[in-house]
């Protein structure tokens, strides 16, 4: 079973998505990969890459940057704003459960995830993270940004299992389909296979601070 929601297909259709990284992912890389002697073969996938602004990101850089996403759409924008700079990635269309049908073992340097996850029911979420460890060498860092419980949004619409809603009427979420927000206990049980793991919470508000938006920003480290 896909953990892919089609509904992200339509948004990717419609609208533009993003340009630029959060300054957590940039720090994250930062701190992790910019002395490597030879940034190019530091290798980097995203899940849930969307229209690409942290694949432009890593591969500005110097990095090699893959993405993965469900929208077909979502992968020919990345495509394209990439190619405006002279930039290169490799994307693939694909569900970010299944990421053993599209890369090897033990491959990438650094996973991440940037409100992937969030777009998941929890046994999805499971299923993802499981695969993003697979896909990481041995010393490799996971990176995730995920939506946190109280969240604006948290409890509208109809709940389908703990802490998971579809049909969000408001905020950011209205139009997105399933989205789970998570527990800081739920994000360090499902990256408990993780070492050294670091988690931090952001928030910022919108519309005149009546919405507030609670984010998780964690990394950790494959075992080696």
């Amino acid at each position: 079973m896909s953990s892919w929601d089609p509904v992200w297909e339509k948004v990717f259709s419609a609208q533009r998505w993003g340009k630029y990284p959060p300054e957590e992912l940039i720090r994250f890389v930062a701190r992790n990969f910019y002395k490597a002697p030879d940034r190019s073969a530091v290798r980097v996938l995203e899940v849930g890459c969307g229209a690409g602004a942290n694949l432009w990101f890593l591969a500005r850089e110097g990095f090699s940057a893959a993405g993965i996403d469900g929208s077909a759409s979502a992968i020919r924008q990345a495509a394209e704003n990439l190619a405006a700079d002279g930039l290169t990635a490799d994307l693939r269309v694909g569900d970010a459960a299944q990421l053993a049908e599209h890369f090897p073992a033990g491959h990438f340097d650094a996973v991440i995830d940037n409100g992937c996850l969030v777009c998941n029911m929890v046994a999805g979420v499971r299923k993802i993270v499981a695969q993003m460890g697979r896909v990481l060498k041995p010393g490799g860092r996971v990176y995730s940004a995920t939506f946190a419980r109280g969240t604006y949004g948290d409890g509208m619409g109809r709940e389908v299992e703990p802490g998971t809603f579809t049909d969000i009427p408001d905020g950011v979420f209205a139009g997105k389909g399933i989205i789970h927000l998570f527990t800081e206990d739920e994000v360090r049980e499902v990256f408990g296979a993780f070492s050294g793991l670091n988690v931090e919470c952001y928030s910022h508000t919108l519309g005149g601070q009546q919405q507030l938006v609670k984010r998780w920003v964690l990394d950790g480290v494959k075992a080696a």
